[in-house]
């Protein structure tokens, strides 16, 4: 398990990347993604290999992020640990006594495999895990 990205929530991506491009000289991929599923437009930013920032937009107010930005404003969302195999990672957490948001991991940013733990579970950090695509 290695740590492999933060997700920032965002009003605007647009208006957000000025201070992490310009500011910090972080290189942003060249494409915003859409993640349908969750009403997400993501910007991920270098910070290291294998380290990235994830810039997250909500695409309508339904949306877990505009919920997010409503009750909490901007800022640091998830931080997210890659692992190989989501599906086994969870099930150990579970084992433990630490219950999943979904009972099945659902398509993230990247075509990655992903669950997420509530910050309720987790001591105040809402916890992500990845699974790369690869090995989807």
């Amino acid at each position: 398990m290695k740590l492999d990205h933060i997700g920032i929530a965002v009003n605007s991506i647009a208006a957000s990347r000025k201070f992490y491009e310009a500011g910090l000289k972080l290189h942003a991929f060249p494409e915003i993604e859409i993640v349908a599923g969750e009403r997400v437009r993501v910007l991920k930013l270098d910070v290291e290999p294998g380290l990235h920032l994830e810039l997250l937009e909500a695409m309508d107010d339904d949306s877990a992020i505009a919920k997010y930005i409503a009750k909490r404003g901007e800022g640091m969302h998830h931080v997210c640990y890659s692992v190989p195999d989501v599906r086994r990672a969870t099930a150990e957490l579970q084992a433990l006594g630490f219950n999943p948001l979904w009972s099945e991991p659902h398509v993230g940013a990247g075509g990655c495999l992903v669950n997420f733990f509530h910050p309720k579970e987790t001591f105040g950090v809402l916890t992500e895990l990845s699974q790369p695509a690869s090995r989807a």
